[in-house]
């Protein structure tokens, strides 16, 4: 199955009041022509899960710059000052997730899990309304899965059915996100045919990719 689609019709899957996963840290492995769609569809009432809000113009710092997003599930803000300026008007809902947490989280939304028990968080603002149990004489917080209707990822190189690698660090979230979404789309530098990837380098599984589109200077125009 040919799952490789033009950039402008990743607009069909993108709406206003989605739950989005976007990978990337720190914009690093983020897949920002699919945010330059989000940005001119103008889509509102986002919310957004995340490792971080980027920065002001890179990654979803964007998103957040344009006052497109009404709350974000993160693990820090600090390197976007509009995401604080936000957060302490009232105009941005914030959830701090620890980044450990956030990982498993995500990936007890895509394996079926009903949630992670974690020592992390506890006697802070993290354990606030979090069910605490105990299990052989100590407590933990349990996090509950996270799921997105989309995920928006990237990866270096992608067959046409799915099969993505990623370049060193730019893995970070990708992977976990796939799993976690109803529907993912992957921007991809470079696309092969079907065979060409060694499926023991394969790093995310075309099984979770539902359509990949292409990057950089050879992509269609536009979104």
């Amino acid at each position: 199955m040919n799952k490789v689609i033009p950039i402008t019709q990743c607009r069909n899957y993108l709406t206003h009041d989605l739950t989005l996963a976007i990978g990337g840290f720190l914009a690093v492995g983020t897949p920002e022509r699919l945010i330059d769609c989000l940005v001119d569809l103008q889509l509102q009432n986002l919310t957004v899960i995340g490792n971080d809000t980027g920065f002001i113009d890179k990654g979803i710092g964007r998103l957040v710059a344009g006052r497109q997003v009404k709350k974000v599930i993160v693990s820090h803000i600090g390197t976007n000052p509009e995401t604080g300026r936000q957060m302490n008007s009232g105009e941005l809902e914030v959830e701090l997730v620890p980044q450990g947490t956030l990982a498993e989280r995500l990936r007890c939304g895509g394996a079926g899990l009903g949630g992670v028990l974690t020592p992390t968080g506890l006697g802070t603002v993290v354990a606030e309304n979090k069910q605490v149990i105990n299990a052989n004489g100590r407590d933990y917080l349990l996090e509950l899965p996270l799921r997105a209707n989309v995920a928006l990822i990237k990866a270096t190189t992608g067959d046409k059915s799915g099969n993505l690698i990623c370049r060193r660090s730019t893995r970070n979230f990708n992977p976990v996100m796939a799993m976690a979404a109803d529907l993912v789309i992957a921007e991809v530098d470079h696309i092969v045919e079907t065979g060409e990837i060694d499926a023991d380098q394969v790093m995310i599984p075309g099984i979770f990719v539902d359509y990949i589109c292409q990057s950089g200077r050879n992509a269609d125009s536009g979104c």
